[in-house]
């Protein structure tokens, strides 16, 4: 069968790839067209559109884009119609995703949405869009079939596929290799993961890396982007117990004692590799008043989300400065009662996430929802 899938962003990079990994074991005949990043390519994607090319972030930033993001748009569905998929395959990026849905919708083209839009935290109005334009939803965090249940509108749980990703890296990794690999000294590693977006890396690398600098006893290291230069996060670094490594986020989370994070799938990716970590989140001032206005939860943060509690802690926006997150980072480093307390709710966070195998789950859903519909 043809599968046209749609992913705008890195986490959606990593799902989409382990959901294509489960479609080629159902599906041997598989045949991929793609807007998506390297995961997804080395799957065997035929790469229409780079996730780098496609990633804005926040109200102002996607107004002054706003002529590239319709120019993608009309490619993008040009190319739908050229290709005539069996299915068209929507990974979260709903400003995007859900115009496709419509689209397709209008085409007789058969839709399947893979990791919900976040329509629980803003725009609750969009799952009428859902209801109206999407065959088949498949949701992963545990409150949202609830959530959906309001509406009148039956969704499959399947689990979250970051239980898969993490699982199946922690079998692979030798955490005592990652320093030598890297030349890094022998000192406790710290994770700096600020985020995917050139834009959003601007605006938290400096803070994270200034917080560093008091904690020489330490050796902090940034996941980097491999679609971005060196020279981009070298003009940041101002001391020497900073390094830099690409596309070994796992290894290195897996090497950790602590973390600083990026709002995002990453926060869960750590906590899944229990590192106790500290949230970071700063956005133009014009995003952050108009989010603060519509966006309807209690915290930022996956980790935060699913237990409803504060399990890490969040910096957000005047919150997020050079003080405050080294005060949070001598916690994550020193009080021993502390890192116990954020990796016990760890614990129960798993158990919250359901069982493995919520890739080949949901690539089960969409291959039998093609078959019976064929």
């Amino acid at each position: 069968m043809k599968y046209y899938i749609i992913a705008g962003e890195a986490s959606g990079d990593l799902h989409a790839s382990n959901l294509m990994k489960q479609l080629k074991e159902k599906d041997p005949e598989a045949e991929f067209r793609c807007w998506g990043g390297e995961r997804m390519k080395k799957q065997g994607a035929h790469l229409v559109k780079h996730i780098n090319e496609l990633a804005f972030m926040g109200f102002w930033e996607v107004f002054i884009n706003l002529k590239t993001i319709l120019k993608n748009i009309k490619l993008c569905k040009q190319d739908i119609l050229a290709y005539r998929p069996d299915v068209l395959i929507l990974i979260d990026y709903p400003g995007f995703n859900l115009r496709m849905a419509e689209f397709a919708n209008k085409n007789r083209i058969k839709t399947a949405y893979y990791i919900s839009p976040q329509v629980w935290a803003w725009k609750q109005s969009r799952v009428k869009k859902i209801r109206r334009y999407v065959d088949r939803m498949l949701v992963i965090l545990p409150f949202e079939k609830a959530f959906y249940g309001r509406f009148n509108y039956a969704v499959e749980f399947t689990g979250h596929p970051l239980l898969d990703a993490v699982s199946s890296e922690k079998k692979a990794l030798d955490p005592g290799q990652f320093k030598k690999v890297n030349n890094l000294p022998d000192k406790p590693l710290v994770a700096i993961l600020p985020g995917s977006r050139r834009q959003e890396i601007t605006k938290m690398l400096k803070v994270m890396i200034a917080a560093a600098g008091r904690f020489p006893e330490y050796q902090f290291v940034i996941a980097g982007m491999e679609g971005l230069p060196h020279d981009f996060y070298r003009d940041f670094i101002q001391t020497e117990n900073i390094s830099i490594v690409y596309g070994q986020t796992y290894p290195l989370l897996a090497s950790s004692f602590a973390a600083m994070v990026a709002s995002g799938t990453a926060t869960l990716e750590t906590a899944l590799f229990d590192v106790p970590q500290v949230v970071c989140y700063k956005a133009g001032k014009v995003s952050f008043h108009i989010a603060k206005r519509l966006v309807k939860v209690k915290y930022i943060s996956l980790v935060n989300l699913i237990m409803d509690k504060e399990v890490v802690k969040e910096l957000i926006q005047h919150e997020f400065n050079e003080s405050r997150l080294a005060g949070e980072l001598d916690l994550l480093l020193h009080d021993k009662a502390y890192r116990k307390g954020i990796k016990n709710q760890y614990l129960e966070l798993k158990e919250k996430l359901g069982g493995e195998g919520a890739s080949e789950k949901a690539a089960g859903i969409i291959y039998n929802f093609l078959k019976n519909e064929a």
